[in-house]
């Protein structure tokens, strides 16, 4: 072997030790902090809170989930609703974000109920994986104690992030249907896609394990997914639709993304939900309970 070859050979060595420790230190790095790689709060003031003002009939409800951590969300009630909707909404943000989304269904004659997780918005403590899921089922049951909630037209509803922590509430709390949005299968999943380079999925404490939790549900489910969603890939939306048990639905949005379905998909996302929640209803109130 030539200098030249030798020379070579130590710098591929080299090369690979480095990309090596590099895949180490990162991995170890997201191991150390998960949460801050999952989880992207707003606290209160920051947000949309002015522009939210224009919703109407809104009002703050404050609850105490069942580990005593203080929590906040929105109610607003519409007359002659045709559900109430428990909204989860994604990992980044706070409800004052989602503003249009509620205003929109509000015209669409649904009550809308939307929080905040721990640690967001003006909802106190630190988000976890359980703890997203005791905030979705405290609220949950909040809602079952408003005056003008029907609850046999209670709807689970779950955007991304939200999506895992509907679906857990879904399995363990008497929803009449499950809406899920841009949403995926497993957080180990969402890994793989995320960072293909680390093996960071192996490691992962949060497991978000929405497929295996949907298989046991056997209420109506409308599945909704961007064509184009550049965060969750539309296949983690298929595969997870057909995990779930019928009654379900696929609704596939043209041209949207991840955060603009609703915009993009115009009145067609709002009259397939419209259909779906008919039908779903109509379905559960002939099923036995």
């Amino acid at each position: 072997m030539n200098r030249l070859t030798q020379r070579g050979m130590r710098w591929l060595r080299m090369l690979g030790i480095a990309v090596a420790a590099a895949l180490i230190f990162w991995t170890i790095v997201f191991m150390l902090f998960e949460d801050k790689f999952i989880y992207f709060p707003d606290r209160y003031p920051k947000g949309a809170y002015d522009q939210a003002r224009s919703i109407p009939n809104l009002r703050d409800c404050w609850i105490t989930a069942e580990d005593g951590v203080k929590l906040h969300g929105w109610f607003a009630p519409t007359e002659s609703a045709k559900a109430t909707l428990v909204i989860s909404h994604g990992n980044a943000g706070n409800i004052s974000h989602r503003y249009l989304l509620m205003r929109s269904l509000l015209r669409h004659k649904f009550n809308v109920l939307m929080y905040d997780y721990r640690g967001y918005g003006r909802s106190e403590g630190t988000p976890s994986e359980e703890g997203v899921y005791i905030d979705g089922r405290s609220f949950f049951d909040y809602a079952l104690t408003l005056p003008e909630v029907n609850p046999q037209r209670v709807i689970l509803w779950g955007t991304s992030l939200g999506g895992a922590v509907a679906t857990d509430v879904a399995t363990q709390r008497p929803a009449a249907g499950l809406i899920l949005e841009s949403t995926f299968t497993s957080g180990k999943d969402v890994a793989r896609i995320l960072y293909p380079f680390l093996p960071v999925h192996f490691f992962l404490r949060s497991k978000f394990n929405s497929i295996e939790k949907i298989r046991t549900l056997n209420i109506p489910t409308l599945i909704m997914h961007g064509e184009h969603d550049s965060i969750i890939p539309l296949g983690l939306g298929r595969k997870l639709f057909n995990a779930a048990n019928e009654p379900k639905e696929f609704y596939e949005i043209p041209g949207a993304d991840h955060n603009d379905t609703f915009f993009v998909g115009g009145e067609e996302y709002f009259n397939r939900i419209d259909q779906f929640v008919t039908k779903g209803l109509a379905t559960t109130s002939r099923s036995p309970r």
